[in-house]
């Protein structure tokens, strides 16, 4: 059985192992990395169910973390938090558009150069790239395909957005296309085999490999050994499922409570193939893990396991999206396993994905604090070089929202600035969907968020007693704990690296 407690207290053997090993911080003999980086896999409503070899050989092997957050609910915002270790209102990328910055020639420029990768490479790792990397990468107005972003010594990069067929790739900068043809174009199938050839070929480590599959992102295709996998899954109907947000922002209260029979069977079988497309990726941890056993890298590789953000279901009656505040939306799954972590360690800490880079440059001896990162390195959670009692007990979410600037077809009287509509008129976002909130665990188990619209709506949660979220307390709770949070908020909309976590 495993032990659920803080990471921080992990046994002095370790640090001895790291030095013979010279490991974390040492000249010779740097520890390997692997991120495999989902997209849309949530945690709250039962997105690592099917994952159960992934579980077992990272999992059951090293440490999962229960408390592992995306410092912002969309894929291209937050994958640019992940590059950079940079909350949003750093690095600028405020949406999955080229006009809000996604991979845009701006962003090439000043972001970058910045990026974990960079740093890596410099201290003499070979570093590897597969799959998707920002929503417009490969777009003619950025460089193309030809483009290879700094860093990054092997690239096979996904051209737009999550596909598993009839897509192209930028290898090494040549436009390579590719059909439906299960055997030789599935996408999560080619990152694996292409990450395996990679390892066969390595001529010396250490090394950086990110895998960035595009399951379970829609379209959800799934591959054919699994359509028939899980029959009678269906959406899970508890929580906050089918739930009318009544004191929400406006834009959840407009969602139609109850829904109607057909977004149920929609949204059931989206959550089927959703697990069904996962499979795949539990097959390339399984056969990653295996290659790197063979070939005797694996006890000097640190693994790590986890999505760009979160996903609904039925939430409040929103029938499938992201970009909402809420715990679904924001929690993602987070496994490592590595040199020197304990087997089937159950992590309690807060960590984000801006914490990703920062722990991979400690990894690789070099000191996060001297860049511009805003996240902190949880390798000293791992390795018992710090008190969990100095662990940040806050963190900064923020989002900004898309909208049309013409009416959409299916919900004309909703007027312009909606969008991810859907035809029973349940919009998705919004260009006021706009909000920034602290999140707060420890003693005080809270969430507080304020929006950027005409209202100027306040949201608050007690998590507590309220795990899902279904009470906005913001008009009955203490208002000296508003103006704390506030100012909290006020702080960390400002902050910049070190600030950002004291």
């Amino acid at each position: 059985m495993g032990r659920s407690f803080s990471c921080g207290a992990l046994w002095a053997l370790l640090t001895t192992w790291l030095l013979l090993a010279g490991g974390a911080g040492g000249k010779r003999g740097r520890p390997n990395i692997v991120l495999i980086l989902t997209d849309d896999q949530d945690l709250v409503i039962g997105g690592m169910n099917p994952m159960k070899k992934t579980k077992a050989l990272i999992g059951s092997s090293g440490a999962s973390f229960t408390n592992a957050f995306a410092v912002t609910p969309l894929c291209c915002p937050s994958r640019s938090s992940i590059l950079t270790g940079m909350y949003p209102h750093n690095h600028l990328v405020r949406n999955n558009s080229l006009e809000g910055n996604c991979s845009s020639l701006l962003w090439q420029k000043f972001q970058e150069p910045f990026a974990f990768p960079v740093y890596l490479q410099k201290q003499g790792y070979q570093t590897f790239y597969a799959g998707k990397y920002l929503n417009q990468y490969g777009h003619p107005k950025a460089g193309g395909v030809e483009h290879i972003p700094m860093g990054w010594t092997h690239w096979q990069g996904l051209v737009g957005n999550s596909k598993y067929y009839n897509y192209t790739l930028s290898a090494y900068g040549r436009e390579e296309k590719h059909g439906n043809l299960y055997e030789e174009d599935y996408l999560t199938d080619i990152i694996t085999n292409r990450s395996l050839t990679f390892l066969e070929k390595l001529s010396r480590p250490p090394f950086l490999m990110v895998l960035a599959p595009p399951a379970s992102h829609s379209p959800w295709t799934v591959a054919p050994q699994y359509k028939s996998a899980y029959p009678t899954v269906r959406a899970p109907r508890d929580g906050s499922f089918n739930v009318h947000g009544k004191d929400k922002h406006w834009l959840v209260r407009e969602a139609k409570t109850p829904m109607s029979n057909t977004s149920i069977d929609f949204l059931d079988n989206v959550y089927r193939m959703r697990w069904q497309t996962l499979l795949s990726v539990d097959d390339m941890v399984e056969k990653v893990l295996g290659r790197l056993e063979s070939l005797g890298l694996l006890r000097d590789t640190y693994v790590f396991y986890t999505s760009d953000h979160g996903y609904h279901t039925g939430q409040f009656s929103l029938p499938i999206d992201k970009r909402q505040l809420y715990d679904f939306d924001i929690r993602v799954p987070l496994l490592v396993r590595g040199p020197g972590i304990e087997p089937n360690r159950t992590c309690v800490e807060p960590i984000l994905n801006i914490d990703l880079g920062p722990t991979f440059l400690d990894i690789a001896g070099v000191n996060a604090s001297l860049t511009s990162m805003d996240g902190q390195s949880f390798l000293p959670l791992l390795v018992n070089q710090t008190s969990h009692s100095r662990w940040r007990s806050d963190f900064l979410v923020q989002y900004t929202g898309e909208g049309s600037t013409s009416k959409d077809p299916h919900c004309p009287a909703l007027g312009p600035g909606v969008s991810q509509c859907f035809p029973d008129c349940v919009c998705e976002d919004a260009f006021n969907n706009t909000y920034a909130c602290v999140r707060t665990l420890g003693s005080l188990n809270l969430q507080y968020c304020e929006f950027a619209d005409a209202e100027d709506f306040v949201e608050v949660y007690n998590m507590t007693s309220d795990p899902h979220q279904l009470l906005n307390v913001a008009k009955t709770v203490d208002p000296s704990l508003l103006e704390q949070m506030n100012q909290r908020l006020i702080k960390l909309q400002a902050c910049s690296g070190a600030s950002c976590h004291s």
